[in-house]
């Protein structure tokens, strides 16, 4: 009997004009999300490749290595077009700088505003915005629906369990919506080398699992409608119960999270924490004054040797400066992340209540564009930040912070010197997270979807157990 029911409810879902209206617009919404995703990227792409072609052409333009200012760029993935995540709202450009504290800036949005305000339509917007908000227009008379037409009673006039009947609608409506789902998604990949977009195994791979954690997903809402509309008696009142339901889960509870968990983690302002810094460093700086006027060069010394001296005896005192620097600055940072890490802990396990929350951190870790990505940014420009003083000490004797003072002499009889070579600078190598550690990173919150599924096909079919049939 589950096969017979099974295949009536897929063919009424097939033939339905829901089925028609929803698989028109998700192939809309679908297809327009990859081939926007296809163009922002390589519009990325091709900003990218830009600035680090203006980066080598202002190294070529130089003569000396202490005169070179260096900038290291996030580059552009192709999954992060299509999940978005933070990679718009995270500084994507660092002023390198052999010493001292790295910062990113220029952010996609603080380039483009206006879509920080719309934001994108990517895979993440449609399967946790649009799509279970259709697989509560799907399911929410899937049980009240039947009684109310009559065709219930006449169902089990005939010898068929509750089980078999709850399942087999389930199952029906799951594999009959995922049609309307599976095919643009399909379409959708087809398109991807079409539009110049080569995704490499570790990608497919990475897409394939969003995919399938998005059908978890639009599945545990088609079980919540099934079980609600079979603890209600009429369609309208397991609609709106069904709306209500979805409002919280998708606009409230992951906002409200991040509220509580601010009222309950204080975080240091950074503003303050930057102007405790700057003030430190000017501290210091008074403080070394009186030695820099203490600098004196032997007597006969030339200009050029005077001036080498001078720039020694000031690189000297600027290491120790630094190495004050950082350890007061190394202290407020390790306060400050820990006291983020603490509330941003909180809010996510806060949100997790929220199964639309649970999808967003499933995704975007797989995509590699959750919270993480700033962090891998952050610790792949710190590591490169060594190889780089390492690289400018070579060069020219100095590892160079934020200071420098530099002193150009010019001799009409010399001969032109020659311009820097780029290929020698050291490349700047992004390390993202491999597929294996995306999965086991994101393990947690795709075991929670299939609980929710569990839960809610449970909750349903137990209500469906004491549901009276006449």
């Amino acid at each position: 009997m589950f096969k017979l029911i099974f295949t009536k409810e897929l063919k009424e879902i097939i033939q339905s004009s829901r089925f028609t209206v929803s698989f028109a617009v998700c192939s809309v919404l679908i297809i327009l999300a990859f081939f926007m995703g296809a163009q922002n990227y390589l519009a990325s792409q091709e900003q990218y490749e830009a600035a680090v072609q203006e980066n080598r052409n202002q190294i070529a333009s130089n003569t000396e290595w202490i005169m070179v200012e260096h900038s290291i760029m996030l580059p552009p993935q192709p999954l992060m077009a299509l999940v978005n995540g933070i990679s718009n709202d995270i500084g994507r450009n660092i002023s390198m700088r052999g010493r001292g504290e790295l910062r990113a800036e220029n952010t996609r949005f603080g380039d483009e505003p206006i879509f920080a305000i719309f934001r994108f339509m990517d895979l993440e917007f449609i399967f946790g915005i649009v799509l279970s908000l259709f697989a509560i227009i799907f399911a929410y008379d899937a049980i009240n629906g039947e009684k109310v037409s009559g065709t219930l009673k006449l169902c089990f006039a005939n010898p068929i369990s509750r089980a078999s009947f709850i399942g087999g609608k389930l199952a029906g409506s799951f594999v009959g919506l995922s049609l309307a789902l599976m095919i643009p998604l399909l379409i959708g990949c087809a398109l991807l080398p079409l539009l110049g977009i080569q995704l490499s195994s570790d990608e497919w791979t990475r897409l394939g699992l969003i995919l399938l954690s998005g059908l978890a997903y639009f599945g545990l809402f088609l079980a919540l409608a099934m079980g609600i509309s079979a603890i209600t008696s009429k369609p309208s009142n397991s609609f709106l119960i069904g709306l209500v339901v979805w409002i919280f889960a998708v606009l409230i509870v992951p906002r409200a999270s991040v509220l509580i968990s601010g009222r309950m983690v204080e975080v240091p302002n950074v503003d303050d924490i930057t102007s405790q810094k700057n003030n430190y460093r000017v501290q210091l700086f008074e403080e070394d004054r009186p030695k820099m006027a203490e600098f004196t060069a032997p007597e006969g010394t030339e200009p050029q040797d005077m001036m080498t001296q001078f720039s020694a005896y000031m690189g000297e005192l600027a290491a120790e400066r630094q190495k004050k620097i950082d350890a007061f600055n190394e202290r407020l940072n390790e306060e400050f992340v820990n006291k983020r890490k603490e509330q941003e802990a909180l809010a996510l396990n806060l949100s997790r209540v929220s199964p639309t929350s649970v999808f967003t951190l499933t995704s975007t870790e797989l995509a590699g564009t959750s919270l993480g990505l700033q962090n891998r940014f952050m610790e792949s420009a710190n590591e490169y930040q060594n190889v780089y003083g390492n690289f400018m000490r070579e060069k020219t004797g100095q590892n160079q912070g934020g200071f420098r003072m530099i002193m150009v002499t010019t001799d009409d009889d010399q001969e032109e010197p020659e311009r820097l070579d780029p290929n020698e600078m050291p490349q700047f190598e992004f390390n993202k997270a491999t597929v294996a550690e995306a999965a086991g990173n994101s393990i947690l919150d795709f075991g929670l979807l299939l609980l929710f599924n569990i839960l809610f096909f449970g909750g349903a079919f137990a209500a469906f157990l004491r549901y009276d049939l006449r």
